[in-house]
């Protein structure tokens, strides 16, 4: 049987910090000028590579850090440092500008070719935050049952996500600039908790405390 708390922690998690409604307006600006089935075609493929690159790293993430010879406690403690600092930026509005300019660059760079790749896919929706996350999450889901249980769960994300993106016009007219601050702010506290969460277990494992 699944633990519900489990699985509603790695939802909440991996769906904070890929962020869809503060990605819905830079994906406006990416794709500006091109038809609703056009952006489809891109929301499509940015989000099935990102599942595919978080779907390899929620499976051998541990695997890399062994290689490297990096416990899980350690990467527990940096990791939530990591999704602290991402938390901070969306509580003070420096997340979205930082996506903004990686837009722009890749915008300029690749003409619009390709950016279903990037930005978007990488690093929008599976940058170091999302993919800090998930490596930490699958220190939770041990075994091959736990894993597919959170590759299940990064699939909901990315189907959540993908769903923002083609009807982002709509997201953006109704949330408004109030709205995706006040909105951002709030996912931003809630990402912070986790945060702290993941730095205190991190802790414990690391120092083989007794909580």
């Amino acid at each position: 049987m699944p633990d519900t708390d489990l699985l509603i922690n790695a939802l909440t998690t991996i769906l904070v910090t890929i962020d869809p409604p503060g990605l819905a307006p830079i994906f406006l600006s990416l794709t500006a000028g091109m038809s609703r089935s056009e952006r489809k075609q891109v929301a499509w493929r940015g989000s099935l590579i990102a599942f595919c690159i978080l779907s390899v790293f929620a499976l051998f993430g541990d695997s890399i850090l062994g290689l490297l010879g990096i416990s899980m406690g350690a990467f527990r403690i940096a990791g939530g440092l990591l999704l602290f600092w991402i938390a901070f930026e969306m509580i003070f509005e420096k997340r979205n500008e930082r996506k903004e300019k990686t837009g722009e660059t890749a915008t300029l760079r690749d003409h619009i070719e390709d950016i279903a790749v990037f930005p978007l896919a990488l690093p929008l929706i599976a940058g170091p935050g999302a993919i800090s996350a998930t490596i930490l999450l699958a220190g939770s889901y041990p075994g091959t049952v736990g894993r597919l249980q959170l590759i299940l769960v990064i699939g909901a994300c990315v189907a959540i996500l993908f769903a923002a993106l083609v009807i982002a016009e709509r997201i953006d007219r109704f949330l408004g600039q109030t709205g995706r601050a006040i909105l951002t702010r709030l996912l931003g506290v809630i990402l912070a908790a986790l945060a702290v969460q993941f730095v205190v277990d991190g802790v414990t494992s690391a120092f083989a405390l007794k909580v």
